[in-house]
């Protein structure tokens, strides 16, 4: 079983910047593919941002395309969310997650393991 350890939450002003971390254990995580996904008090968890086992191959949801970046380290197991110019929307714990083949998905059913999750909190 794998495990999944996240970090870098924080509290940070709106426009501000946080980079989170993901360190997974294991000797196999270079061949699956990542995602992050968060959930806002009262809301479904959504879909983030995803990246496939090799790293070439990334998405992003609308609402963080052009101010977030994932980015994976295989040699160190971990994979990287920086997040800039942050919103008060982006209030959210922040979870990642590993899919069961290299690639991602949108939808949080298509993973099976899962972080304890961050927390990222955006003030106005």
């Amino acid at each position: 079983q794998v495990q999944l350890v996240e970090s870098g939450g924080g509290l940070v002003q709106a426009g501000g910047s946080l980079r989170l971390s993901c360190a997974a254990s294991g000797r196999t995580f270079s061949i699956y593919g990542m995602a992050w996904f968060r959930q806002a008090p009262g809301k479904e968890r959504e879909f983030v941002s995803g990246i496939n086992w090799s790293g070439d191959s990334t998405y992003y949801a609308d609402s963080v395309k052009g101010r977030f970046t994932i980015s994976r380290d295989n040699a160190k197991n971990t994979v990287n969310l920086q997040m800039n110019s942050l919103k008060p929307e982006d209030t959210a714990v922040y979870y990642c997650a590993r899919s069961e083949t290299g690639y991602y998905s949108g939808s949080p059913d298509f993973f099976r393991s899962w972080g304890q999750g961050t927390q990222v909190t955006v003030s106005s």
